[in-house]
């Protein structure tokens, strides 16, 4: 009998306006736990080869984690999966918040949506009465506007609206989904795929307030009350719950590896306007938080100066204060709380709306577009108004907005000349706000990452650097080596490949990047033993790093059945140019080293390294045969 899950999967198809139920057992899930195994197993067994994904045939999977709603803190994530209109390859992104939680109070632990609905609509889930109404009237609306009226419609104020924006509305490549208005699934344009459908929101209200978390729920009540206590104690988790993720501004400009003007250089020298001092004097009016969570990691933000901001859309963390602020050049806190405001309004990725900005600015200062292109907008680095108008026209695909909604890669492709060495991407998704020259873990993350450019893929270089730091004693059981931040070795390839895993198996279950050790404050073997309460399994840390390598697996089989292979898997010619500036200043990464240790990562995880392919016999390893089959290995 399955604990801790209800093993309910809600099918919708838009086309034909059906609603089903599918059950599963143990034995299916216990291979693919909920999460991104679940959501990559489904979307690699049901969406044929090469269908386009803005077509009706797309599927966009919804899906909890095996923890998510637990009532301690970080368990809150879910997972979007769908064919990505940005990559073409595996979309992958979690969020946060309060839906994933109340789908799961709901009684469902995923949604598979397929098909178009002629017309604009939402879905409504109220336990296990399930309906798609109709949202013509919610169309072209604002998220704020469309949460409202779906509470008044179905006159409860505790309903959690999942929904898109006008960016989504408009398939814009890199569009968001958002929750609560102010937790996104931000990546590889979830939003477009949802819009696509003509899907505007899915309401939920679950009644069910205690979940059967196995046969004695007191060791995850446990849990809850220590981490609760534990927030204040623990550096990482106290740090977090006061600054959010914006002190990081701060401590990477000093070490010289700040992304600025579309990561030329690795200091910003107006960095004193934009850090954390500056930002609670100017923009903080609260600390926000996700269901059951002590850390409350999320900065809320108003303005009535010169620029009016909503506190309704949250406040900017660090990648899009980096990503609006010295990535574009810009010191001007106000615009970027701005900017922030209306990428969360439109439902934006703010790392790919910021980073296609700064690279349409570097276009612009090298001649490749000018005032005809941009409408008459001086496109500079440093212009804040003109990075402001940018975000406008992205959303509404208006000018030059047009053609930056495709994201960088076909942008470049386009413009021609030398823009293709200004798109910071791969395999067409920006790169997030950490320099892969002074992280070269992350890089090796950004390369081999399904989704494309991703710095959630492990814990950063920098966790594991010193001996006597509380990360890397909290990662001794994983394995890993005390290895330099900025060395391309085997042993870096050792460090990659276990917390990769252990990162995976954590997007499985619906913990958050900011829980477990070694990058916060749950220790390896409280989420071992929170897994065995929710579950009643008898599970291992190596049991729970292979459920995390079995979903990457499945991950990368999608791509590899798309036609991805290992020259997909590259970092953008910048990274191996040097520096401009700072302590790193003339550092870089050379090429030869970085396809080397590629090779041994590849041959780390069982992948063919010509192709780029998991072996067969990793597949088997695995327990997913089934996959060799599929990919003719």
């Amino acid at each position: 009998m399955l604990k801790g899950t209800s093993g309910k999967i809600l099918r919708v198809d838009l086309t034909r306006g059906t609603i089903e139920t599918q059950q599963i057992d143990e034995e299916f899930y216990r291979l693919y736990p909920g999460g991104k195994a679940l959501a990559a197993y489904f979307l690699l067994r049901e969406l044929p080869k090469g269908t386009e994904p803005f077509s009706p045939e797309n599927i966009l999977i919804l899906a909890n984690g095996v923890l998510t709603g637990a009532p301690f803190s970080t368990a809150t994530r879910f997972t979007a999966v769908a064919r990505s209109p940005l990559t073409l390859g595996f979309g992958e992104s979690e969020a946060g918040g309060f839906w994933g939680p109340e789908l799961k109070m709901a009684g469902w632990e995923a949604i598979i949506i397929k098909g178009r609905a002629p017309r604009p609509v939402y879905l409504w889930i109220q336990n296990d009465q399930v309906e798609i109404r109709d949202a013509l009237d919610l169309w072209g609306q604002e998220p704020e506007f469309v949460q409202n009226k779906i509470r008044e419609i179905h006159n409860d104020k505790l309903i959690r609206v999942l929904q898109i924006g006008i960016a989504g509305e408009n398939l814009v490549r890199y569009a968001a989904i958002e929750n609560e208005l102010c937790h996104f699934n931000g990546r590889t344009g979830m939003g477009a795929v949802m819009g696509s459908k003509n899907l505007r929101a899915v309401a939920v209200r679950g009644n069910s307030k205690y979940l059967d978390w196995a046969n004695d729920p007191k060791p995850i009540a446990a849990l809850g009350r220590n981490l609760a206590k534990r927030v204040k104690e623990h550096p990482r988790s106290w740090d977090l719950q006061d600054k959010g993720t914006i002190s990081l501004v701060e401590s990477l400009n000093a070490a010289g590896m700040l992304p600025t003007r579309n990561f030329r250089q690795g200091v910003f020298d107006q960095v004193d306007k934009v850090k954390w001092a500056a930002y609670e004097k100017q923009l903080l009016t609260a600390r926000g938080s996700c269901y059951a969570c002590a850390i409350r990691c999320k900065r809320e933000v108003a303005l009535d100066d010169r620029y009016q901001v909503s506190h309704a859309y949250g406040g900017p963390e660090y990648e899009t204060v980096d990503g609006f602020g010295p990535n574009c050049g810009i010191d001007d806190l106000q615009a970027i709380a701005k900017a922030n405001e209306l990428v969360n309004r439109y439902g934006l990725d703010s790392i790919s709306c910021s980073a296609t900005i700064a690279f349409a600015m570097e276009c612009f200062e090298h001649d490749l577009i000018g005032l005809k292109e941009t409408g008459g907008i001086d496109l500079r680095f440093g212009n804040a108004s003109a990075m402001i108008t940018m975000v406008d026209r992205i959303a509404k695909r208006q000018g030059l907005g047009d053609l930056l909604a495709e994201g960088t890669r076909r942008a470049a492709e386009v413009i021609g000349g030398d823009a293709k060495h200004f798109a910071i991407q791969v395999k067409g998704q920006e790169l997030a706000m950490h320099d892969p020259r002074g992280k070269a873990g992350v890089g090796l993350g950004y390369a081999i990452n399904e989704a494309g450019a991703d710095h959630l893929t492990a814990p950063h270089d920098t966790m594991v650097i010193d001996p006597e730091s509380i990360g890397y004693k909290a990662a001794i059981p994983l394995g890993v080596q005390v290895v330099p931040a900025r060395e391309l070795s085997e042993r870096k390839v050792s460090n990659y490949a276990v917390l990769e895993n252990w990162t995976s198996a954590g997007k499985v279950m619906g913990i958050c990047f900011f829980g477990p050790a070694p990058r916060s404050f749950i220790g390896l073997d409280e989420l071992v033993g929170a897994l065995r309460a929710a579950t009643g399994w008898d599970v291992s840390i190596d049991e729970i790093l292979q459920i995390g390598e079995r979903a990457t697996n499945l991950a990368r089989a999608f791509n590899v059945r798309e036609g991805f292979t290992r020259k997909d898997d590259k970092l953008p010619e910048r990274m191996f140019a040097p520096l401009e500036n700072g302590v790193l200043q003339g550092v870089a990464i050379l090429k030869s080293d970085f396809e080397r240790t590629m090779t041994q990562l590849y041959v780390r995880k069982g992948w063919d390294p010509e192709t780029g392919a998991p072996t067969r016999e990793r597949l088997r390893a695995l327990n997913i045969d089934w996959v060799a089959d599929l990919l003719g290995l």
